[in-house]
């Protein structure tokens, strides 16, 4: 009889076995691909059927926007002028094997550009990461005219540092505000995608808002949109850019359960790893249990003998 339930038990343990790979090894995507509907960002590719809708834009500001390109190559010899005034390249913030967060706006923005770094200081803050040491900020002015304001950058450092409150965590050496020739500048704008339009009627420079995380070596990751970025999923784009670089074990499991969506730029539940780590999880219970059965029935007849 005993011999019975001890088969009985090896039987059940490898069907559940057989169930669990089959899980594991299914490559069906718990997201579908959609078309971000937007005037002003645009996923990588666009969906044919929609071809000609309206995006209720004038048609002076229909090129204004974003358009992913995903894995792109940022222009790391380009040149730019720091907050200190110094000569730099965009390649001396990278290769140090941290993500940056790239926000491209212009200093005397009269709104959008500081509500998209506030936005990003806002998330920053609610993240256990710190600049300096696990990522960094780089901010380029689109605004060429504002290469020949060296005060203007040093002011906005001075001013984020001290919105993001994090003295003595080495923040002054991860955060960087530069400004460049018009030349540089369309380098960096047109490699990441980011579409803008200068008004003369109101002297302002019509754009979108968002920020680009880039890996160490300089690829675009990934995209967030908009002004407010959920601190969960900046972490995520962090942690996925830094190529599992940063981050606890924890984090590196928990960001297994989500999935990047390019079209909204946010990160989504994916049902389908959290049924295999579920599948891997009962697998393992099960298993430990068996054992467990196993070396009991050993001891009681090691006991009788």
């Amino acid at each position: 009889m005993k011999k019975s339930s001890a088969i009985s038990a090896v039987l059940k343990l490898k069907l559940l076995l057989s169930l669990s790979f089959l899980l594991l090894a299914t490559n069906v995507p718990a997201q579908k691909t959609e078309h971000y509907n937007s005037p002003l960002y645009a996923p990588k590719t666009y969906d044919p059927t929609q071809t000609g809708t309206s995006n209720g834009l004038p048609t002076a500001l229909q090129s204004v926007g974003i358009e992913q390109k995903l894995n792109g190559q940022l222009p790391l010899d380009s040149e730019f002028k720091d907050e200190n005034g110094q000569i730099v390249k965009l390649g001396d913030y990278f290769g140090k094997g941290r993500p940056v967060v790239l926000a491209l706006v212009y200093y005397e923005c009269p709104m959008l550009c500081n509500e998209v770094l506030n936005g990003l200081t806002g998330s920053l803050k609610g993240i256990a990461f710190d600049a300096g040491k696990e990522f960094d900020v780089v901010a380029i002015s689109f605004d060429a005219r504002e290469n020949d304001k060296p005060e203007l950058t040093k002011n906005k450092k001075a001013s984020y540092l001290n919105r993001y409150g994090r003295a003595g965590s080495g923040a002054e050496n991860g955060w960087h505000f530069l400004t460049g020739t018009q030349s540089e500048i369309d380098k960096v704008t047109q490699a990441v995608g980011f579409n803008y339009q200068f008004d003369e009627a109101t002297n302002q420079f019509a754009h979108a808002g968002g920020i680009m995380v880039i890996t160490p070596e300089g690829k675009i990751s990934r995209y967030l949109y908009g002004i407010d970025y959920a601190p969960k999923d900046l972490k995520f784009a962090l942690i996925d850019s830094a190529e599992g670089k940063i981050g606890n074990p924890v984090e590196q499991l928990y960001l297994y359960c989500f999935h990047y969506n390019p079209a909204t730029g946010k990160y989504g539940l994916e049902i389908l790893s959290v049924m295999r780590l579920m599948a891997v999880a009962t697998v393992l219970g099960l298993g430990g249990m068996l054992f467990v059965f196993w070396r009991r029935e050993k001891n009681k007849s090691a006991v009788l003998k």
